[in-house]
């Protein structure tokens, strides 16, 4: 299921990163890889904090619907 319908505070796997070429390499670049683990911390019009690597990203709606966990 795409990142966007989790649950916060919820630990979960990464699966797979879709998109464009260019979509999938910013998101590795910011940890964002198959078998990472991440958390939805909150969500806020469907743009959403998230704890990965012991990090705190916020990724908009379009990018996180491609994180497949």
């Amino acid at each position: 299921m795409p990142l966007t319908i989790v649950k916060e505070g919820q630990l979960n796997i990464i699966k797979r990163v879709g998109g464009k070429e260019e979509i999938r390499k910013f998101l590795e670049s910011l940890g964002f890889v198959a078998g990472s683990a991440v958390t939805v911390i909150s969500q806020a019009g469907g743009n959403l904090i998230v704890n990965i690597k012991e990090s705190r990203v916020a990724i908009g709606k379009d990018m996180a619907s491609k994180i497949i966990v």
